[in-house]
């Protein structure tokens, strides 16, 4: 799988890895798509998105951080099918995509977080494993717990971390808003336990300040202009997540 960003902007905080729903059989009605949750005169990100309660660091093998991803809706549509995009970005581009060990809950249940690898050395990961995406109220916000550990061949190392937020649309979707910045380290050595909510799993053997700019994702803008690409290849699907000015 490759993941294709402009040269002009070299963001990795556009890609989403949404798999496709199957089609639907003859003997059952098709899903309609989400209608969007922002109004077509928009010119700012529907959902304001905030990573907050995150630890500072985490010990490689240690245990898991917890943290939480707020989803505020900004209007006055209902936003659903939304998929939290998590992107990282570590300073010696050494973090390979079996290190990190993310998990967001709905519920009581936890759901795992799968990365790929960027051609910009990012690691991008979509809250999305069967998951039919949440659903934001107008007015709302929706706290996402998730948590996150660093298996012990992780190499100390700076990390930032971002949230873009995708509504899906069937095979396409809009990106309706990204998150603060989150930076944490990863050290080889004890860290105080950033949460008690489990160890990592061992590890395997496996080889912006330009947000008001972007805000719009292809839902009423001219062509012609900043299209950041998100492709999803699961089962032959394509997914393409087009960000607009």
């Amino acid at each position: 799988m490759r993941l294709f960003t402009p040269t002009s902007l070299c963001l990795a905080a556009a890609a989403a890895l949404l798999p496709v729903p199957p089609p639907a059989s003859a003997s059952t009605t098709p899903t309609r798509p989400a209608p969007t949750c922002a109004a077509p005169d928009a010119r700012g990100f529907p959902l304001t998105t905030r990573i907050h309660g995150a630890p500072a660091g985490y010990e490689a093998g240690g245990g898991y951080g917890t943290w939480y991803l707020d989803l505020t809706n900004t209007t006055d549509r209902t936003c659903a099918a939304v998929h939290p995009v998590v992107v990282l970005i570590d300073e010696k581009r050494a973090l390979r995509p079996s290190q990190p060990r993310l998990e967001f809950y709905d519920g009581p249940r936890t759901h795992p977080v799968h990365f790929e690898t960027t051609d910009e050395a990012e690691l991008v990961g979509a809250f999305d494993d069967g998951f039919p995406g949440f659903t934001v109220g107008p007015g709302k916000t929706l706290t996402v717990k998730v948590r996150l550990a660093l298996t012990s061949d992780a190499v100390p190392n700076e990390v930032t971390a971002n949230a873009a937020v995708v509504q899906r649309h069937d095979d396409d979707g809009d990106w309706i808003g990204q998150s603060n910045d989150y930076r944490f380290r990863i050290s080889d050595d004890p860290l105080p336990d950033p949460s008690p909510t489990g160890t990592a799993p061992p590890a395997r053997d496996e080889p912006l300040p330009f947000a008001d700019e972007l805000a719009r994702t292809g839902l009423d803008t001219p062509a012609g202009l900043l299209t950041a690409t998100a492709l999803a290849l699961t089962g032959g699907a394509l997914l393409l997540v087009r960000r607009r000015r």
